[in-house]
């Protein structure tokens, strides 16, 4: 098995606004907190993130298919190695 490249915080913030047009949107690197867990790596970043998102896109959506919204969009990290994704919808005022 080859080793996992990190990810970083801006790549998965970028895709996110490309696909999900966010009104509101942080991603946080949580990795360090994961040292020695299954799916960490040795440079202590780029593994586990958790994302705060709101977007127009989730209107009239369940939470499931708001979070398969995100999952998909992120699907090339998830083929590179996001190990864990912790997804927190934002509700927005309409």
């Amino acid at each position: 098995m080859s080793a996992v490249l990190p990810i970083h915080a801006k790549a998965l913030e970028g895709q996110l606004i490309a696909s999900l047009q966010p009104t509101a949107l942080e991603v946080i690197d949580e990795s360090a907190a994961h040292a020695g867990h299954m799916g960490a790596n040795a440079e202590g970043f780029g593994t586990h993130f958790r994302i705060r998102i709101a977007s127009p896109l989730f209107a009239g959506k369940s939470r499931v298919a708001r979070h398969r919204l995100v999952y998909d969009a992120l699907q090339n990290f998830i083929d590179q190695g996001l190990h864990a994704l912790a997804i927190e919808i934002i509700e927005t005022p309409v």
